[in-house]
């Protein structure tokens, strides 16, 4: 067997993210494509893909074609068969093999080229937007919890905030922990796809449009609001590029495509805004940073103002 190509800039990347346990990891992929290869009867059928923390190599088991993943493990990506097990290829790329404890994942190749990032922001919304809803689900065990993560961040963020100089205005900082105190406690029991953007949805032949890459977390849909908004963000506050030129344009876009609650989705819009606010100034992961920064600084205010969302959605 050919031996697999680890892409310098995804190897590059992961270091710098994750340090020498990365670097350990990267050491093990070859082995790991040999030995899934082997055991899951795969022929390599294509150069090497990823992302930031997911190498996916195109493979052959007998005539079908499908992509063999390779994941860093963390409290992010560990649940990613989990989700895919429970929707069973409805709405999201379809699981057919896995090795949890090593990030292990054989799926249905999809088309990679061709992703909601290609439509026009307005169709994009409303696909995604209809995901969002119909993959919010009664949840199989999670490691992840809304609840918790709430909880934890209204005890957290007031002193991550000192300790990082105090960059988010005071009033947003107490806005976003109240949201966690108020709003935790009673989050709907449902796993809900915190990850869900416009790049994270290709094009399929089962279905029209099925989601990859999620990060589960038991949640109210609300919760998964922000990506869609600070994805594709440039086509938001230009007037005449789109039906959807504004930040609160595109908000009620993605709220009434989705079904969701409006007061709810503003506030934990506005809680994950801080808290990655927080984390991009903590962040020395190259370029990341400075386009978290940029979204966050834009949101944040937006969504911690007054609660008037726009009835009118343009389809």
């Amino acid at each position: 067997m050919r031996e697999p190509t680890i892409p310098p800039a995804f190897a590059a990347q992961l270091v710098a993210a994750e340090g020498e346990p990365g670097r350990r990891w990267l050491a093990r992929l070859p082995g790991l494509v040999r030995r899934y290869c082997l055991r899951w009867g795969l022929e390599p059928d294509g150069d090497p893909m990823h992302g930031y923390v997911g190498l996916v190599l195109p493979v052959r088991r007998g005539g079908e074609a499908a992509v063999l993943k390779l994941t860093w493990l963390d409290t992010e990506t560990r649940d990613e068969p989990v989700a895919l097990a429970a929707w069973r290829g409805e709405g999201a790329v379809r699981l057919w093999e896995s090795d949890p404890g090593e990030g292990v994942l054989l799926l249905e190749r999809l088309a990679s080229g061709r992703s909601l990032a290609d439509v026009p922001i307005e169709r994009a919304v409303a696909v995604a937007g209809g995901l969002l809803r119909r993959l919010s689900v009664p949840p199989p065990p999670l490691s992840r919890d809304l609840r918790d993560d709430a909880a934890g961040w209204a005890e957290e963020l007031t002193a991550s905030w000192d300790a990082l100089g105090r960059p988010v205005p005071r009033r947003l900082l107490d806005a976003a922990v109240a949201v966690c105190r108020e709003r935790g406690p009673h989050r709907a029991n449902l796993m809900v796809n915190e990850d869900l953007h416009y790049e994270n949805v290709l094009a399929g032949t089962r279905e029209d449009w099925l989601v990859i890459d999620p990060k589960p977390i038991v949640a109210d849909p609300e919760f998964g609001v922000i990506p869609l908004l600070w994805n594709r963000r440039a086509e938001s506050g230009l007037s005449g590029l789109s039906e959807l030129s504004t930040l609160s344009e595109r908000f009620a876009a993605v709220v009434g495509a989705a079904g969701l609650d409006a007061d709810l989705a503003r506030d934990w819009t506005l809680v994950r805004a801080v808290v990655n606010w927080l984390w991009a100034v903590e962040s020395d992961v190259d370029n990341v940073d400075d386009f978290v920064l940029a979204a966050v600084r834009e949101i944040a205010p937006w969504a911690a103002g007054p609660r008037r969302v726009a009835g009118r959605v343009p389809w």
